[in-house]
């Protein structure tokens, strides 16, 4: 878990000086960016301090928030922070937030920005800072690397005489019991759906039948899993008579 230090300051000046007091540089205490992967909750710890490094107790005194936004600025969400600390006292002026993997699912790999502010029992609010220098907003790398995804499905459009262009069936990626799955997306359409396959390498001639779909003009997407190695496939479509409906686009993921 993630600990991410936010200051509580007033006005002042944080200044390091030699052993002989003699004033050398100004210095920045700075925040670190938070690295987080999509595809997982991230639970992200902030600790309240003061310009002395000494964290400030909020229980019963403030109630913290955390707003992340896009890179293009865009508000993502208003995380209610859930306060860790405990009359013990433990964990003195610390709190939680929960960037679930729902938050981030349509979002690419990107450098989000973060606000945290305090609301006191009276309502005020009051700022919280990324560093001594008065820095408002901290850095979020939104990364992907550990969870990359799934390939995206392939796509058919095109239908000449009620067959679907051709699609590799890429046998060199599975076993016997390989699974696809199919998606169409229709328009009024009453009739069958026939899924397609071929044997053997670069064959696109000997088609046979895998499956036969059955729609009666389906509001929804109409979905079909089947399994097995197939060469190619492809996708015949037969409207019932006088329908005059449509296969809009087949979405299939090997």
């Amino acid at each position: 878990m993630q600990l991410v230090s936010r200051y509580l300051l007033s006005n002042h000046t944080v200044i390091v000086s030699d052993d002989t007091a003699n004033l050398t540089e100004y210095r920045k205490v700075y925040q670190r960016n938070i690295k987080i992967a999509k595809g997982i909750d991230n639970v992200i710890t902030f600790e309240i301090k003061n310009h002395d490094q000494k964290p400030v107790s909020i229980l019963n005194k403030y109630t913290p928030y955390v707003e992340v936004f896009t890179e293009d600025n865009i508000l993502l969400k208003k995380y209610v922070g859930t306060i860790k600390e405990t009359t013990t006292p433990s964990f003195k002026g610390q709190f939680t937030i929960n960037i679930t993997d729902g938050d981030t699912i349509n979002l690419d790999a990107q450098y989000l920005s973060y606000t945290v502010y305090l609301t006191d029992t009276s309502d005020v609010n009051s700022l919280t800072y990324a560093d001594s220098q008065y820095g408002i907003k901290g850095t979020i790398e939104l990364l992907n690397e550990a969870f990359p995804g799934a390939i995206p499905s392939k796509t058919i459009t095109n239908f000449l005489d009620g067959i679907s262009s051709v699609v590799d069936g890429e046998p060199n990626i599975n076993s016997n019991n390989a699974l696809h799955t199919a998606v169409f997306y229709t328009t009024g359409f009453d009739g069958t759906v026939i899924v397609q396959g071929t044997l053997g390498p670069n064959n696109t001639t000997s088609w046979f039948d895998i499956s036969t779909e059955t729609l009666a003009s389906p509001t929804q997407p109409h979905y079909v899993n089947f399994n097995g190695v197939f060469s190619n496939i492809r996708f015949k479509v037969t409207n019932s008579a006088g329908n005059s409906g449509s296969v809009d686009k087949i979405l299939i993921r090997n």
